[in-house]
């Protein structure tokens, strides 16, 4: 697999990393099979995969404790990200934003024993705590790196005014946003002020939250749990709407004799080298689908077909606040 270096100073990392969110949380079958996941996890190493996204709020706790038992022996062979930032942890424990210097504190002890290391490689702002100056998010973060706790930081799902105060501060490695065939608004101004601030961009969802890889035709085909079955894209005749997106996806998968999933990533990783896209699987045949996209190479013609198709229909989050993914 093709390596990047994430950001101006970041780590070098394999391209396709892995999100792990949806072995513990939110999805369809989370938390069903942890020795399903383990091996995913130990495919993913032997395949070249060294960027693995966990976070505290998967789960709660559950996600990165997986991830802990899936790497003993292992630790050095990866990159780890893991997010703080959407659990009080100065309060009663329960979801909420929180990017207070305090909370930080608490927050990366927990996480670092959880994941039974003595350093986080990214440790990501989940999502920014509007009743905290991010100035003070970044100081307690910039303590953290100079104590070796912490070896970068980044930010997700900040806006651009968040991030140039956040890199005054202190340079941050990486922005984390959803980012796909399915979802392009990054492109107007997050994509263009990361490259001027040699910022890398990690896409999350980049398969639509399963969406582009056609395997979803219908809720009947989720979990009442799944988190999907309240988002705006896939009910009613949103889904159905949608469902020409992946049918323009698939029309070029066809051509190349690939799946439709690794067009999406194929299409992804063509939009510049400074990307590293983390789609999320628990099951070793999809792991391995997606990471062939590595090897997928795009004609001028199939990004162009590509770049064309028309937006989903319907709202990213129920509420625009996505708090959780």
């Amino acid at each position: 697999m093709k390596h990047i270096t994430l950001g101006t100073n970041g780590p070098v990392i394999g391209r396709i990393g892995l999100g792990l969110m949806g072995m513990s949380a939110f999805y369809t079958g989370a938390n069903s099979d942890n020795a399903a996941s383990i091996a995913t996890i130990h495919r993913a190493l032997e395949l070249g995969v060294t960027f693995l996204d966990t976070a505290e709020m998967y789960g709660p706790y559950l996600n990165e404790e997986l991830l802990a038992q899936a790497l003993k022996g292992k630790r050095d062979q990866v990159t780890i990200a893991t997010k703080f930032g959407t659990i009080l942890h100065r309060g009663d424990g329960s979801r909420g934003m929180d990017g207070s210097a305090e909370n930080v504190r608490l927050s990366v002890e927990g996480s670092l024993k959880r994941l039974d290391t003595d350093h986080i490689d990214l440790y990501y702002q989940h999502r920014m705590d509007p009743n905290t100056p991010i100035e003070e998010t970044v100081g307690a973060l910039k303590e953290l790196i100079d104590e070796g706790k912490i070896l970068h930081y980044g930010l997700s799902e900040a806006g651009a005014a968040t991030i140039r105060r956040a890199h005054a501060v202190h340079p941050v490695t990486a922005i984390q946003m959803e980012y796909s065939l399915w979802t392009r608004d990054p492109e107007a101004e997050i994509l263009p002020l990361t490259r001027e601030l040699g910022i890398g961009f990690v896409p999350y969802s980049p398969l639509g939250r399963g969406f582009l890889t056609g395997t979803i035709r219908s809720l009947d085909q989720l979990d009442e749990t799944d988190f999907r079955r309240s988002n705006p894209r896939f009910e009613g005749d949103n889904l159905a709407a949608n469902i020409r997106i992946v049918e323009q996806v698939d029309a070029v998968a066809a051509e190349l004799g690939a799946k439709p999933g690794q067009v999406a990533l194929a299409w992804l990783l063509a939009q510049g080298d400074d990307i590293a896209p983390i789609p999320g699987t628990k099951r070793v045949q999809y792991l391995e689908e997606n990471v062939a996209a590595d090897g997928l190479v795009l004609t001028d013609a199939q990004l162009a077909t590509l770049d064309a198709v028309a937006a989903p229909v319907g709202d990213r989050y129920a509420d625009m606040t996505p708090l959780g993914r």
